[in-house]
């Protein structure tokens, strides 16, 4: 069985996802968005890659069924019903509504997983939940990806300890494991902050810029593991949470 973690979608072949189990990261702010809305629940969450593509796919449903969510440079879209402020997706605004999301970074890493075997979406408040399924795919002999998204292109320091979490656990007592040096690299990121997740946040760049623009109170969300205990898989253009409605 084989591990690799990236540090960005830019650098993806279509080799390196191919009929594998995929987990995306995105720390701040989409995986965590997106795990809180299906949590407090949303029917699904519909990522794109522009605004202008999740404006004209609203059209297609009824307004009271849909909401628009999206941020560029941190900030809510104009004229959107949210942003990508994890706070904002309470159980009284999503539950039994399709939210379409486009963000600067996440929406754009899932959009390059094309030909992967599962596609799960994943982050430090639905960290068990995911781990458990990815747990499982490696013990039935799957090859795992964890794909970080990063931040305009960049490494980002929360995405990789995040993956590092998931590398370490994934692997812990399963013989015959081959992981790439990205996934060493993000272990060993993991293990300098351990679990003083919201202290890595508040020193990340990402975080940092959160911080000054007014957002501070979202790295304290993102932080919280296990706070929201849903496996949201991504297929058909759409994530939907795993559940009796969704086997596997």
């Amino acid at each position: 069985m084989r591990l690799d973690v990236f540090f960005g979608h830019h650098q993806l072949t279509p080799a390196d996802v191919a009929g594998r189990v995929v987990a995306v990261i995105d720390v701040l702010r989409a995986s965590t968005t997106v795990a809180v809305a299906l949590g407090n629940g949303a029917r699904a969450v519909v990522p794109f890659e522009s605004s202008e593509e999740a404006v004209l796919r609203s059209k297609s449903f009824e307004r009271s069924d849909v909401r628009l969510a999206g941020e560029r440079r941190m900030h809510a879209i104009p004229g959107f019903d949210f942003g990508n402020s994890p706070r904002e997706f309470t159980r009284e605004a999503v539950e039994g509504k399709t939210v379409l999301l486009t963000t600067t970074n996440g929406t754009a890493a899932l959009a390059s997983l094309q030909g992967a075997r599962d596609v799960v979406v994943a982050s430090y408040v639905n960290f068990s939940a995911a781990l458990a399924m990815l747990r499982a795919a490696a013990r039935g002999g799957a090859d795992l990806a964890v794909v970080c998204a990063g931040h305009e292109r960049q490494f980002s320091l929360e995405d990789a300890a995040c993956a590092g979490r998931y590398a370490r656990h994934i692997t812990k007592r399963l013989a015959n494991v081959d992981v790439n040096d990205a996934a060493r690299a993000a272990m060993l990121v993991n293990g300098k902050y351990g679990e003083h997740v919201h202290r890595m946040l508040e020193d990340s760049s990402h975080g940092r810029a959160l911080m000054e623009a007014g957002y501070a109170a979202d790295l304290a969300i993102c932080a919280a593991v296990d706070a929201c205990p849903v496996v949201p898989l991504y297929a058909d253009r759409q994530i939907t949470k795993l559940g009796p409605d969704r086997e596997r």
